[in-house]
């Protein structure tokens, strides 16, 4: 006897795609304010390579000259354009000024910042000397102990620092480090002198190098309530990013899962569209896309509800469930396993795209055509759900 289709229906209250972008846009503006905002704190002589070591770890030009945010005499502030990070930067160490007169004004301003929220406290410090300058003095000591004695995490970074082509650091750049270690200060973490070379040089056969080192060991002192504006702000290290992505999907599917307890039917399927919407959301965020907000929003609603398909209801039933492991389209429901299941693929495709999204730069990003997101995001789909057997 042959089974009779039954017709899904889509209830009155779906979730068409334009409400799938403006959901898209308000969670991601929400989750954007709530990862806050990194501030370092940056010393060294003009010349040093600071901005150029900032930049290429944070993707954005800031330049540490005559556009800062003066906070007090001889210290500005640099707000990062996507207000995830900020650099403090004081030039009174490079003006023969009194260096007690310099370290007493900035640690003011460290005491004075920590008043308020945490976004506003200078998190991580990191003191630079370029390598050829063969010398590390004693007043650089007394200077850098004393921004530790603020509680603040001080990293030491010799820049411009060369290495041959077997990879050997050049032999007096490792002997000015030792010296420095001998010091002892009290460097984060652990004593270390961090080597970087933060752009290569093709005439000189130098290669980068440090800088994900130095963004590590900036990861392991930051404070835990700022490491996620951390994560969305710098830009080379795509796998952190896609790794605290993945923390977001399990809460999200367990709440799926939730409403699967009592089992969906598939005509109501748009009741998870919220709760998988604002999990993209997440993600996007953690990601720190350099994208226009609306610009990412209909790529969102593109991918998720399928470009031209307006009800993602349906989408969820011709597209997405069809291809999860245990939904049982005979019985026209959507139980707590496929629910979860479903969840945790729609943030597996979504990690992808944001992935590529990332690789590509913000303005090919802004270009990509929405068909291609939704293709790329449909094979990952299908990929992810395939994983998860429920």
């Amino acid at each position: 006897m042959a089974t009779k289709k039954s017709v899904i229906k889509i209830p009155s209250g779906e979730m068409g795609a334009e409400d799938v972008m403006r959901r898209f846009k308000d969670a991601y503006r929400d989750e954007k304010e709530k990862l806050g905002c990194f501030n370092l704190a940056l010393f060294g002589k003009t010349g040093v390579g600071k901005s150029t070591l900032v930049n290429s770890m944070f993707g954005e030009t800031i330049a540490l000259t005559g556009n800062g945010r003066p906070v007090t005499e001889g210290v500005d502030f640099y707000p990062h354009p996507d207000g995830l990070f900020g650099v403090y930067d004081s030039e009174g160490i490079e003006t023969g000024e009194d260096v007690d007169d310099v370290l007493h004004r900035f640690c003011k301003v460290i005491r004075d910042k920590r008043r308020g929220p945490i976004t506003e406290h200078i998190h991580v410090i990191w003191y630079c000397l370029r390598w050829s300058d063969r010398r590390f003095e004693e007043s650089q000591a007394k200077f850098v102990k004393g921004l530790a004695a603020e509680d603040v995490p001080v990293i030491f970074v010799l820049t411009q620092v060369p290495r041959n082509a077997a990879g050997d650091l050049h032999p007096e750049a490792l002997e000015l480090a030792e010296h420095i270690k001998q010091c002892e200060l009290p460097l984060a973490p652990a004593n270390i002198v961090f080597h970087t070379m933060a752009v290569g040089d093709p005439f000189s056969g130098h290669e980068a190098h440090g800088v994900q080192e130095l963004l590590d060991a900036t990861f392991r002192v930051a404070p835990e309530g700022v490491r996620l504006a951390l994560v969305a702000a710098q830009k080379i290290d795509l796998e952190r990013k896609a790794h605290e992505a993945r923390k977001m999907l399990a809460p999200a599917a367990a709440a799926a899962a939730g409403a699967g307890a009592v089992p969906i039917p598939f005509a109501d399927a748009a009741l998870l569209v919220p709760l998988q919407v604002g999990m993209m959301a997440k993600i996007a965020a953690v990601f720190g896309l350099r994208m226009r907000t609306g610009t990412l929003a209909t790529l969102a609603g593109g991918a998720f509800a399928g470009g031209g398909v307006t009800q993602a209801g349906k989408y969820l039933v011709t597209n997405l469930l069809k291809a999860v492991p245990g939904a049982n389209v005979v019985a026209g429901v959507i139980r707590a396993g496929v629910a979860s299941s479903l969840t945790y693929a729609v943030g597996e495709a979504w990690i992808a795209v944001c992935t590529q999204l990332h690789k590509m730069g913000p303005s090919s990003a802004e270009n990509i055509p929405a068909e291609e997101v939704r293709k790329l995001f449909m094979e990952e789909f299908k990929t992810a759900a395939k994983r998860r057997r429920v």
